[in-house]
C-alpha cells in the first residue's frame, strides 16, 4: 500500500512540475535584498543542474550575503540528472539510475577572476571543499524526514513547489515557522487554508502584481505555448506568496468615489455590497463589500479586514450566504465572480 501511494504522489508531483524563469526571480528577489543577509536559503523542490532558483542564489549568494544554500530534487523529477550543465551541454542519465540528492553551498568563489560571479563559477562550485553534494537516502519529497530536517535548519524557503500540493507545502512551512517566497497559482488564495493566513496577517502577496501571470518553462513531454531562445514556455497563473515584510502593504489604497445605492447593489444572497473594481471601492462606505480577488494586490491591514470568500467549491471563511445552492454571489439573480468580502477599517465619523 505504501509504495503505491508513494507512486501516486510522484505521479501528482510529476504532473504539475514547471519551472521559473530566472528573469522573474530577479524581478521578485531585488526587493528582499537586506531579508536575506546571513540566511540559510533552502530551495526544496529544485535539481540544482537545473533550478534557476539555485542559479539564481549561487550567483548572487556573496551579493546576498546568504550563510547558506541548499538545494533538494525529487528522484521522479522530470529533469532531475538530466544534468543540462551551466554551459548548455546535455547529459542524461535514465530515469531507473536517478536518485534524490542534496547540494549544500556556504562559500561562492569568484574562479575566473573577473570581479563578478557567474554562470561559470557557478559550475565549479563543487570544487570547493566547503560545498558538498550528498546522496540522499529517500525520494527527496520535502515531505520526508531528511528534507524536514533540512527545513528545520533553514531560515528562507524559496522555490516553484508543485502546484497541486500547494496546500500542504504551506502548511508544513507554517508547522515550522519558516519565512518562504513561493510561486503558486494565484487562485490559491481562495483555498480556506491559504485564505486564513491572508486574513490573519500571517501569509501575503509579493511585489509582482497578481494580474501579471507568469511564462513558465515546461519539460519535454508537455505540450508549451511558445519557445524563446530555446525555452519551452507556457502561460500560467502564478504570483508570489510571502510573509516576509514587504513596504508594498503599508501603501494605502487612494479611495475617491462615493457610495451610492445604484451603483454599489447588495448582493441577494449576502448582505454586503458589490463592487466590481477594486478602485471602484467607496471612500465613504464603512460596512461589509463584495470585491475581486486582485484587491489582494491593494490589500493593506492597517486601512481594511479581510473578512471571508464568497467562492464556488471551497468551504467560506468567516461568512454566511442564503438562497443559493452554491457559493457564488447573486445582484438581482445575475451570478458574479468570485468575491471576497472586506470592510473598510475606522467609521464615518
Amino acid at each position: 500500500m505504501a509504495g503505491n501511494s508513494n507512486l501516486r504522489r510522484a505521479s501528482k508531483v510529476k504532473n504539475d512540475e514547471f519551472y521559473t524563469q530566472i528573469i522573474d526571480i530577479e524581478k521578485e528577489i531585488k526587493h528582499y535584498k537586506e531579508q536575506f543577509e546571513n540566511k540559510v536559503v533552502f530551495c526544496n523542490c529544485d535539481d540544482p543542474y537545473e533550478s534557476n532558483f539555485f542559479k539564481y542564489f549561487a550567483m548572487n549568494f556573496n551579493h546576498l550575503k546568504l550563510k547558506k544554500l541548499i538545494a533538494t530534487c525529487y528522484d521522479s523529477s522530470p529533469i532531475a540528472y538530466t544534468q543540462l550543465n551551466f554551459l548548455g551541454e546535455e547529459k542524461t542519465i535514465p530515469n531507473k539510475n536517478r536518485k534524490a540528492y542534496k547540494i549544500e553551498i556556504t562559500e561562492v568563489k569568484d574562479f575566473n577572476n573577473d570581479g563578478a560571479t557567474d554562470l561559470t563559477d557557478v559550475k565549479t562550485l563543487l570544487l570547493n571543499e566547503k560545498n558538498a553534494l550528498t546522496m540522499l537516502k529517500g525520494d527527496g519529497d520535502f515531505r520526508s524526514e531528511e528534507c524536514v530536517k533540512l527545513l528545520k535548519e533553514c531560515d528562507i524557503v524559496c522555490t516553484n513547489p508543485p502546484f497541486s500540493l500547494f496546500r500542504e507545502y504551506v502548511a508544513q512551512l507554517i508547522e515550522h515557522d519558516k519565512k518562504f517566497l513561493i510561486i503558486g497559482n494565484k487562485n490559491a488564495v481562495t483555498y480556506k487554508e491559504i485564505f486564513s493566513l491572508f486574513s490573519k496577517n500571517r501569509a501575503w502577496l509579493g511585489y509582482r502584481n497578481i494580474n501579471e501571470d507568469m511564462w513558465l518553462i515546461v519539460p519535454k513531454e508537455k505540450a508549451c505555448e511558445k519557445i524563446v531562445d530555446g525555452k519551452r514556455l507556457k502561460h500560467i497563473m502564478a504570483c508570489w506568496f510571502t510573509n516576509l515584510p514587504t513596504t508594498k502593504r503599508n501603501e494605502e489604497l487612494i479611495l475617491y468615489k462615493n457610495y451610492t445605492p445604484e451603483e454599489y447593489p447588495n448582493y441577494d444572497n449576502y448582505n454586503a455590497i458589490n463592487v466590481d473594481k477594486v478602485t471602484d471601492i467607496p471612500c465613504d462606505y464603512y460596512g461589509y463589500m463584495g470585491v475581486p480577488i486582485t484587491f489582494l494586490d491593494k490589500y493593506n491591514p492597517e486601512q481594511f479586514e479581510l473578512l471571508g470568500i464568497m467562492n464556488t467549491g471551497e468551504v467560506n471563511v468567516g461568512i454566511r450566504y442564503e438562497n443559493t445552492a452554491h457559493g457564488r454571489p447573486l445582484v438581482n439573480g445575475v451570478e458574479k465572480y468570485l468575491r471576497l468580502i472586506i470592510r473598510r477599517k475606522g467609521n464615518e465619523n
